[in-house]
């Protein structure tokens, strides 16, 4: 590549432009900068998402690339990007009330890339447009997918032992064959190689094809790829062992036959797909002459919208943690919380002599919480309920870290679906998530009796199923002014059948839900 004429470097109009955007950058990066630090750790921390640290210099090196088109550019501020801008503001601001931390990393992202076009100008944006939209790859996002893909990883894991004549007996995500039993677990479902692969996929079809259907073929097949790729791992590593009696493929050498094997899959990919790349340009989309630099530098007019786009950016930046100081003055400072259940309940539910299969829930940092097993008539029903007040990245009552049953516990099987049940209480439907979680076959003994799981959200006065709601119902409340209060209700039984279990549950809730909802509502108020 030719070097910048030096008359046009001292005249550029991007010796203001450059300035301006920098500082615009740097503030939204310390006005946000617990939200980086957050995405940062989550690097540092999880293996799944330790390709993200390499986000940042690979977006930076595909700019320079671009350099010489860019500086044929006339840096052009657009002050109506600044609704887009304010609009991803909102976002990470109703995200932060909840700590819904994807939402609020993205949000954060969106803004550092919309400071291009609204500092530089739609065309500036658009000659390196790839690499602001690779930057979105620094969010650590796709933890969702885990309880699929290891659902899906062991359906093919056992269909393919079976085809190959090996028994097999399954129970949920945990399978026996003569030699041994196995566990997919969360390491097991292959998230980390398919974030892994779609993103070195992505960034291998933009340098390597210029056409953009070979870029949407090439980054579909780097996202199915590793999907079936893993599936395929799963079950050489279990057949490793088996046919060695569990000498190989156990242990470290599980995990060390599994990236040696992601790597070739990533390796053959590449190959492949190096045979249909085309010749790379780096001056395509360079600006036309209405777009190019002039001789003479900025003009006074152009230099002073951009530095008022940028100063109206910086203060759009600032009101989302504006409004959360706002709010957190007026919630004032609360007390430790602290929360008791009675041990009687109306109905003649009562905690005397009632006995119950030990079983807890992995529910992470609660503010208080409380447990108690009640007997009545209509059966047995165990109570572990947990209260948040003072919500943030380590405490959340909606979490995806908060599960039923932890991916290695000893006795009880990761429960594989659930369902909703519906149930009238004082005039009203409320309506209970519901689960099965079975017990691990301990040798030659009985399964123990399966337990009914129910489980419910309290947010703001109100009991609510879904995740999804819960968030929304949070953010509402704060809003208004009502605190980030939160509980999570899991109610259990063990009956002699499902069915038995399900009445005992359904009993209770009408019987007490009303009881329950009083006494976090008084924990509520002694804040």
């Amino acid at each position: 590549m030719s070097a910048v004429p030096a008359d046009l470097r001292i005249t550029s109009p991007w010796r203001t432009a450059l300035p301006v955007f920098l500082l615009l950058v740097a503030a939204i990066g310390l006005l946000y900068r617990d939200t980086a630090m957050v995405m940062a750790g989550i690097w540092w921390r999880s293996e799944t998402f330790a390709h993200c640290m390499l986000v940042l210099p690979i977006s930076l090196w595909l700019v320079w690339r671009r350099r010489e088109p860019l500086a044929a550019l006339t840096p052009q501020a657009q002050p109506w990007v600044l609704l887009p801008l304010l609009a991803v503001a909102t976002v990470w601001l109703l995200s932060d009330l909840v700590v819904v931390n994807a939402g609020a990393q993205f949000a954060f992202v969106a803004m550092l890339v919309l400071t291009v076009p609204a500092v530089l100008g739609l065309a500036v944006a658009r000659e390196i447009l790839f690499p602001l939209l690779f930057l979105f790859f620094a969010v650590p996002f796709g933890e969702f997918a885990v309880p699929t893909m290891m659902e899906l990883t062991a359906d093919f894991t056992v269909y393919a032992l079976q085809v190959t004549g090996v028994p097999v007996f399954r129970e949920g995500q945990n399978f026996v064959i003569p030699t041994g039993s196995w566990s997919v677990i969360d390491e097991c479902s292959g998230v980390r190689y398919l974030m892994a692969s779609f993103m070195v996929g992505t960034l291998f079809a933009y340098l390597n094809y210029r056409s953009y259907l070979r870029r949407t073929v090439f980054m579909a097949v780097a996202l199915v790829l590793p999907i079936l790729a893993n599936w395929f791992r799963a079950y050489i590593i279990v057949m490793l062992a088996h046919l060695s009696g569990n000498r190989i493929a156990t242990g470290v050498d599980h995990i060390l036959y599994g990236w040696v094997f992601f790597g070739l899959i990533i390796f053959i990919m590449f190959i492949v797909g190096a045979r249909w790349s085309q010749p790379d340009d780096l001056h395509s989309g360079a600006g036309t002459a209405s777009g190019r630099s002039g001789s003479s530098g900025a003009q006074p007019g152009a230099a002073r919208r951009m530095l008022a786009v940028a100063l109206c950016g910086a203060f759009i930046a600032w009101l989302p943690h504006l409004a959360v100081a706002g709010l957190q003055r007026a919630e004032g400072t609360a007390a430790p919380a602290r929360i008791d259940l009675p041990a009687r309940l109306a109905g003649g539910w009562s905690s005397e002599g009632a006995q119950l299969t030990a079983w807890a829930p992995e529910f992470g940092n609660p503010s208080a919480e409380a447990s108690r097993v009640y007997a009545a008539a209509a059966g047995t029903v165990g109570v572990h309920l947990y209260y948040y007040r003072g919500q943030g990245e380590g405490r959340k009552v909606v979490s995806s870290q908060n599960a039923l049953v932890g991916m290695r516990d000893a006795q009880w099987i990761v429960p594989v679906g659930s369902g909703v049940r519906d149930v009238a209480v004082a005039g009203q439907t409320i309506a209970l998530r519901t689960t099965e979680i079975l017990g691990r076959v301990q040798g030659v003994t009985a399964r123990p009796a399966p337990l009914v799981v129910w489980r419910v959200y309290w947010i703001d006065g109100r009991f609510i199923a879904g995740d999804a709601a819960a968030k929304v119902a949070g953010v509402l409340a704060r809003l208004r002014g009502r605190g980030d209060e939160g509980a999570a209700l899991l109610l259990y039984a063990d009956g002699p059948t499902v069915a038995a279990s399900n009445a005992a549950l359904e009993a209770f809730v009408q019987a007490n839900l009303g009881s329950l909802n009083a006494l976090l509502q008084r924990t509520r108020d002694a804040r």
